[in-house]
């Protein structure tokens, strides 16, 4: 007997999980939401989606439960439907998780881009990929500086990264690093948000992504969706540009949504063209022209900059590396591990003899990283466990790959290198030309 309304579980990460539930279930009469989990981050179960972004239908507001109690849940809380709602899966996870919900007998649910984008006022540039760590950030920048360089003010709405107080990030405004600090924002948040804020771009982000739109709107003449993980733009984009990663060949083909992405895009940028291996580049480029043959291709690389290579050469170093993308992103190293090679450091330490509590834990869980470390700073305690971890580590140098001045959150006796790095296109078209095509068009249509 089919019931009066469906009951829901939302499968999610903090982010496009509120994102879905606000589009489509918020104040739909034919389903109940039950409950959401959250999977992939510490730190972010066991809180309420509270009742004032909830909607009049749930005055009590959402529970958030761990992901390892998906199966117990949908047993317990009578589920019919389970919606997976977050990003950077690879098929196998996506079908495994499939698997466990229909074993209990829930039905199991995607929602596509029709359901989920809003339309804006103002033109919109989205910067996605097809996994995390492939370079997003660095092709976000350029875009910005393009932009401006035309006399145009772009606004920067970031993927969502709620890990704090729900009803406290709503919308959030960032322009100064005040900012940071009164959000009281995660090493993630700041490894987006810093960068911008450097340059004197204004970032936008939240919860309610309507709300947050609507006041972008208002700042700019052209919306820049940064996006996040490999997750599709919230936002209706009038040129969609994908990032993808020859360090991770056929991931473009065999990630959820990144393949999606690769397909739905206007221009695909093939970054990290120098550090590929050319015959993983030539797997890439195949198979992005199988799957989007009309997508502009631009390729691209983003080398390593430091101010002191003398505090590297020779010297014994902890590299620290952008957390999600040696976590679940999947790789063994990023830019970091890449500048102690090239500018020569004489050792680079091992950090897991050293890790303590969740440090130590995302070793155990993510087995691929050995010789970075990642950092991790979801709340207080992990930060200040990451920070003690640093501090074991027996090194001369810390270089720091992530993209944050790591130097203000962390007092060492020893030195801080941070490694700088920027898009650099190879060859032509360029990113100029793409978006002054765009622009033209634009203007004239």
């Amino acid at each position: 007997m089919r019931r009066e309304k469906i009951r829901v579980l939302i499968l999610g990460a903090a982010g496009r999980d509120f994102h879905n539930f606000n589009m489509c279930f918020r104040d739909n009469p034919r389903y109940e939401v039950v409950a959401f989990t959250a999977g992939q981050l510490p730190n972010i179960a066991n809180r309420i989606y509270p009742p004032e972004l909830a909607g009049s239908l749930y005055p009590d507001g959402i529970p958030i439960y761990p992901e390892s109690e998906m199966t117990e849940l949908i047993r317990k809380l009578d589920i019919d439907l389970v919606v997976l709602s977050y990003s950077d899966l690879l098929y196998s996870e996506v079908m495994r998780l499939a698997s466990k919900a229909m074993a209990e007998g829930a039905s199991f649910m995607l929602v596509g881009p029709k359901d989920t984008m809003l339309e804006c006022s103002k033109p919109v540039i989205s910067v996605c990929a097809v996994r995390t760590g492939a370079g997003k950030s660095t092709v976000t920048r350029r875009v910005c500086d393009i932009l401006v360089k035309r006399g145009l003010k772009p606004v920067v709405v970031r993927h969502p990264m709620p890990y704090g107080d729900l009803s406290k990030q709503v919308c959030m405004k960032f322009e100064t690093y005040k900012d940071l600090d009164r959000y009281e924002c995660t090493i993630e948040e700041r490894e987006e948000f810093e960068p911008h804020i450097e340059r004197g771009y204004t970032v936008f982000a939240g919860v309610d992504y309507e709300v947050v739109l609507r006041e972008a709107e208002k700042h700019g003449d052209i919306i820049v969706w940064d996006g996040g993980n490999n997750d599709l733009p919230f936002f209706k984009p009038d040129l969609h540009i994908v990032v993808v990663d020859p360090l991770r060949p056929g991931h473009e083909l065999s990630s959820y949504p990144g393949e999606i992405n690769l397909r739905m895009a206007d221009v695909v940028v093939v970054n990290k063209v120098v550090s590929a291996n050319p015959k993983d580049l030539m797997t890439v480029r195949e198979n992005v022209r199988r799957a989007n043959p009309n997508a502009v291709l631009i390729e691209a690389a983003s080398p390593p900059k430091v101010e002191n290579p003398s505090l590297i050469r020779g010297k014994k170093v902890l590299v620290v590396e952008d957390g999600p993308t040696v976590t679940h992103g999947g790789l063994p190293y990023s830019i970091g591990y890449i500048a102690a090679i090239r500018y020569g450091a004489a050792e680079i330490v091992d950090p897991r003899p050293y890790a303590i509590g969740s440090i130590r834990e995302a070793f155990e869980k993510y087995t691929h990283m050995s010789n970075v470390l990642p950092a991790l700073g979801y709340g207080k305690s992990q930060l200040a466990e990451f920070i003690e971890t640093i501090k074991r580590v027996p090194c001369d140098t810390v270089v720091s790959g992530t993209p944050i001045d790591l130097a203000r959150l962390v007092k060492l006796d020893k030195p801080i290198v941070r490694v700088r790095y920027e898009l650099q296109e190879i060859g032509e078209p360029t990113l100029e030309d793409v978006i002054a095509d765009f622009l033209r068009k634009m203007h004239h249509g």
